[in-house]
C-alpha cells in the first residue's frame, strides 16, 4: 500500500486532485481518530484533521520519501494536534476529553460494572487531560494506535530514548491515577 501512496503523492504533486483526494480518503479516518484521542474533542479533532491535510497539500513538494508517507502525515497531524491542545489549554485549563475514551461494555453489564467502567473512564480522561501535549500524543500513538517506539519518535521528531521516557512518564501518570480505583476493587 505504501508504494501506492508514493504514486499518489507523485500524481498529486503534478496537479492530480483525485490522487490527493484518494490520500485524504485513505488516511483521513485514522488522522481524525488519532486527533480525537489527542485533543479529546471531536470539534477540535475536525479542525486538526482539516489543518493537517491543508498543510500536507501545501507542503507536498517537501515530502522527500525518506520516511513512509503515513509517517510524514502523522508527524504533521501530531504537530497540529499538539498545537490545538496548547491553544485549548490557554483558553481553558480544564480540557474536555470525554469523547476520547471508549468504554468496553459486555452484553449484560451489571450496575456495579457500569459504575466501575464510568469511574475508570473518568480517571483516564482526567489523566489524559493532565498530561503534557507530548505525553498525550506519545501515549495515544503507542497504546491506542499501536505504533512502534521508532515510529513514534520519528512522528514526534524526537530521539528514541526521549520517546521511551515520554511514554514511560505518561504510563506512570495513568497508573497513579488508576491506583485508587484498583485498591477499591474487592
Amino acid at each position: 500500500m505504501e508504494e501506492r501512496d508514493r504514486d499518489l503523492v507523485e500524481r498529486a504533486r503534478n496537479g492530480d486532485d483525485l490522487a490527493f483526494r484518494t490520500l485524504v480518503e485513505r488516511h483521513g479516518t485514522n488522522v481524525f481518530r488519532t486527533a480525537v484521542r489527542v485533543t479529546g474533542n471531536r470539534q477540535a479533532a475536525e479542525d486538526v484533521a482539516q489543518e493537517t491535510f491543508l498543510k500536507v497539500y501545501r507542503q507536498l513538494r517537501r515530502f522527500d520519501g525518506r520516511a513512509r508517507f503515513s509517517t510524514w502525515l502523522y508527524r504533521i497531524a501530531m504537530n497540529c494536534a499538539i498545537d490545538q491542545v496548547r491553544k485549548d489549554n490557554r483558553r481553558s485549563r480544564h480540557a474536555e476529553t470525554g469523547e476520547a475514551i471508549e468504554t468496553v461494555a459486555t452484553h449484560d453489564p451489571s450496575q456495579e460494572r457500569l459504575l466501575s467502567s464510568t469511574e475508570i473512564a473518568g480517571a483516564v480522561r482526567g489523566c489524559l487531560a493532565a498530561m503534557s501535549p507530548s505525553e498525550r500524543a506519545a501515549f495515544v500513538l503507542r497504546h491506542y494506535e499501536g505504533r512502534t517506539i521508532a515510529e513514534i519518535a520519528q512522528i514526534l521528531g524526537v530521539r528514541t530514548n526521549a520517546c521511551k521516557s515520554t511514554i514511560f512518564r505518561a504510563v506512570q501518570k495513568l497508573r497513579a491515577a488508576l491506583q485508587p480505583l484498583v485498591e477499591e476493587t474487592p
